[in-house]
């Protein structure tokens, strides 16, 4: 294993922040994984997953095992990690420009075309080479501002040539769920099932450039920037990646974080990154992939106490009732009901909700929404 510890730029006279990147095996020798954990730094189950892959992949490394490049970064974001106002963490959003940390990743796909779009030929391998190493150009030549902005740099240099990118998070209260982009599911379906999903999103593209989608992204939109232009070349989709919900905030166990860690490490057997014996059997999907599009996200219809009646993991039907929000002064009960069909993956954590706030989400099968899909 070799540790790379890259500084990012100073925020504040006298201090400075780190992110540290942990390399198994060796570049060029099979695939590239890229695995990072806590970009919003308060949600906390994937650190603590990394933590166990981290050993199950020095073991691994010990015994000769890896077979191809594994980079794994435990804890994305020391920015948001340091954050915390009145005694509470603040890892979603840089206080300083109040951006998400998971928002406005560059478009590479754009970035890149005028340096390939003459360079491509039908060779599908050398294709997908010439336009990393395009993308590692730009990367280079992008001069942050910010100590955001280093960060940004310095995780889309870590991931940017890999051919799988795994971005860990977690959920307020959820069930483990998986987004990926709709070109990424048929490779990374058998990750979704080692992991035991039980809700599944798919989007084209989700909208707002979060890390995973400006990654795998980079691939289709740049295929479709050439058709466009009359240019058909073979072009595989040469980075497939995914954001995985752990859970809900609370969930920071040893057993919870083990499980997931063996999942991943099974995986790693699976599409060859590792050396075993036997490849573990992909297990049976515990759903159906869903679009997207299709999600419910409930809202406050007034002020009040939330007192949901569904939990997360239950499957809900179109007027079933999901939460109550009551107003105490007016002596008021509002019902928060079902609008679509599917399972309640997801809800809010607090227990107090102003007007408009969300407070769940709801897996249905048929796509309703357009535009941004995502929160903020």
């Amino acid at each position: 294993m070799q540790r790379i510890d890259h500084p990012l730029l100073c925020a504040s006279l006298g201090s400075h922040k780190t992110l540290s990147s942990f390399h198994f095996g060796t570049a060029g020798s099979g695939p590239k994984i890229y695995i990072q954990a806590s970009l919003h730094a308060e949600e906390l189950p994937g650190m603590l997953a990394a933590h166990h892959l981290r050993a199950l992949l020095e073991a691994a490394e010990t015994a000769g095992q890896i077979q191809g490049h594994v980079v794994l970064v435990p804890v994305a974001n020391p920015i948001g990690l340091a954050q915390r106002l009145d005694h509470k963490p603040m890892g979603r959003f840089e206080l300083d420009t109040s951006e998400n940390f998971n928002r406005h990743y560059p478009d590479l796909a754009a970035a890149v075309e005028p340096l390939v779009r003459d360079q491509l030929g039908q060779d599908a391998t050398a294709n997908v080479l010439t336009i990393r190493q395009a993308i590692g150009q730009v990367l280079s030549q992008w001069k942050p501002e910010t100590e955001l902005q280093s960060l940004r740099r310095n995780l889309l240099t870590l991931a940017h040539d890999a051919d799988y990118m795994l971005d860990l998070h977690c959920d307020c209260e959820g069930v483990l769920h998986f987004y990926t982009e709709e070109a990424c599911w048929p490779q990374l379906a058998p990750l979704a099932h080692f992991l035991g999903a039980q809700t599944i999103l798919l989007a084209k593209n989700s909208g707002n450039r979060p890390i995973d989608e400006c990654l795998s992204g980079a691939w289709w939109q740049l295929a479709e920037r050439l058709k466009a232009r009359g240019l058909e070349v073979p072009l595989p989709q040469g980075c497939c990646s995914t954001t995985i919900e752990l859970r809900g905030e609370l969930d920071v166990s040893h057993a919870l974080a083990q499980t997931d860690a063996q999942a991943i490490l099974n995986w790693l057997q699976f599409v060859g990154a590792l050396a075993c014996p036997q490849v573990p059997e992909v297990p049976a999907p515990r759903c159906q992939a869903t679009p997207l599009a299709g999600s419910e996200t409930l809202h406050a219809p007034a002020p009040g106490i939330v007192v949901f009646t569904a939990q997360v993991g239950q499957q809900v039907q179109v007027g079933d009732l999901v939460a109550e929000v009551i107003d105490p002064i007016a002596n008021q009960v509002h019902r928060v009901t079902a609008g679509v069909a599917g399972l309640f993956y997801a809800r809010i954590r607090d227990r107090y909700i102003t007007t408009g706030g969300e407070l769940g989400k709801i897996a249905g099968s048929e796509a309703f929404r357009s535009g941004e899909l995502l929160g903020a």
